[in-house]
């Protein structure tokens, strides 16, 4: 029987369920639509049906409020959509909630793998590989540069720095979901006992991280504190934040960063880092290419990111490859 997948559609604000007449992760408000994950880029409000984890549902509500018809699907679950289209959300590894989507179709199987990465994370369940005729893979850091460190070498950084600089602060720019909580999970792994302080922007998120089992430890408002309080302390804060007016009154702060993309030195010193700390929440090239080979899938659908590169690599490899022209994505969770 010959496959040809007409049945799912990459359009310019999402991917098209055909049979289903549903979304994934749209760009614009829609009738029906399967959230892989609550980062902005991927989750927005003003939908209709919303089907997406308990996690996700949750940071949905947290930044949009209540969503009007919210549908919980758990990991595991199969749902049956119109059309004859089944869809199983399976876990990402990428942050809380966060779910690949399994669609079947008239005896086909593709994997739309939203954001993910293959490392171990605290705060929430790991990446699981299952075959496929078509993947749907990210290409954040598609290029062969980006291979990331143990997430424990670069704890170990910050700490070190901390112990290094007893006098002044060390500020530590982290986006509000996901990568925020992974730090502080790793910290606390890592042994480190001490109250981390935070922005007030990160709090809600790391409260709702906390209600779904996350350990985080003792968390503090920097709102809270003296100047003199926060010397020698870790302060996480938004990207945002590092370098603007709420940052003046911190005392004396070294200024570090966590993110996949500090491995390229000019974006560190645009945002005057000091401490740039390698932690992304995305795979790394050789994630990307480890997955593909994993699956094994017959064709693989590239998005947002470095799509050449990865399509070149299939080529050299015998694989069949194609780009999506998927628009609305960014880096804003990395």
């Amino acid at each position: 029987m010959v496959k040809d997948f007409s049945w799912l559609r990459a359009e310019p604000h999402g991917i098209y369920i055909v049979p289903a007449s549903c979304w994934i992760d749209p760009a614009q408000p829609v009738d029906s639509a399967l959230i892989t994950h609550g980062h902005a880029d991927h989750a927005r409000g003003g939908h209709g049906t919303v089907m997406a984890t308990p996690a996700t549902l949750a940071i949905m509500a947290l930044r949009y409020g209540d969503q009007a018809l919210a549908r919980t699907i758990e990991y595991g679950e199969r749902l049956r959509l119109p059309g004859g289209v089944d869809a199983t959300f399976l876990p990402a590894g990428h942050v809380l909630g966060s779910a690949q989507i399994l669609l079947e179709h008239a005896g086909e199987r593709i994997l739309v793998t939203g954001d993910y990465k293959r490392r171990r994370d605290p705060t929430c369940p790991p990446f699981t590989a299952v075959p496929c005729d078509i993947l749907v893979t990210e290409a954040t850091f598609a290029l062969p540069v980006f291979r990331h460190p143990p997430v424990e070498h670069e704890i170990a950084r910050l700490i070190d720095a901390r112990a290094a600089n007893p006098n002044r602060c060390l500020l530590l720019g982290a986006y509000a979901l996901g990568k925020a909580q992974r730090i502080i999970a790793e910290l606390r792994l890592a042994g480190y006992s001490d109250p981390i302080w935070l922005h007030g922007a990160l709090e809600r998120m790391c409260r709702l991280y906390e209600a779904f089992g996350a350990s985080l430890g003792e968390l503090r408002l920097v709102s809270e504190a003296r100047k003199d309080d926060l010397a020698g302390q870790i302060v996480l804060c938004p990207p945002g934040s590092l370098n603007d007016r709420w940052s003046r009154r911190l005392p004396d702060p070294l200024t570090a960063m966590a993110s996949g993309w500090m491995r390229v030195r000019q974006r560190a010193r645009q945002r005057n880092v000091e401490l740039p700390l390698i932690i992304s929440d995305h795979a790394d090239w050789d994630e990307l290419t480890g997955t593909i080979d994993e699956i094994d899938p017959v064709e693989t659908w590239i998005t947002h990111g470095r799509e050449d590169a990865l399509i070149r690599w299939c080529a050299l490899h015998g694989r069949r490859a194609r780009a999506l022209a998927l628009a609305g994505y960014d880096d804003e969770d990395d």
